[in-house]
């Protein structure tokens, strides 16, 4: 009963035992310099890769994108100012205010007011419509 439980014990620890551990004492061998000299060339393998690719994404950085912000930041810029020209236009033929907004019924729907009053919480007197006097 216990041989073959012995067995597979020493069948197991059998590998092991024949395996030789190094130290670092011990002189390396020649297949742990080449492990060695695999791992280095794949570390500078790797950081070659890393420097290309950061330089890169740099470049990317500095000719792509902040040129693009900077045009979309003019565009935007432009039709602002035309549609801020629009709206003077607009008081200017309605005598210095801007024609009445029609009330739709699906519009500014408000069914209870919100717990600071009708108009929501960002509200602007320029931009918004008063809910209050509705």
């Amino acid at each position: 009963m216990f041989a073959p439980i012995a067995r597979r014990a020493v069948l197991r620890s059998a590998p092991r035992v024949v395996a030789r551990r190094t130290f670092a004492s011990e002189a390396p061998t020649a297949t742990h310099k080449s492990a060695t000299e695999a791992y280095h060339a794949r570390n500078a393998a790797m950081e070659a890769h890393a420097a290309q690719t950061s330089d890169l994404w740099r470049k990317v950085s500095y000719y792509v994108c902040i040129p693009g912000i900077i045009v979309c930041g003019v565009w935007t810029y432009q039709v602002e100012s035309e549609h801020k020209a629009h709206i003077e236009h607009e008081k200017h033929e309605h005598g210095g205010e801007l024609p009445e907004v029609p009330a739709y019924d699906y519009l500014n729907k408000r069914t209870k007011p919100f717990p600071w009053g009708m108009n929501s919480l960002f509200w602007n007197a320029e931009a918004n419509k008063d809910m209050t006097e509705s």
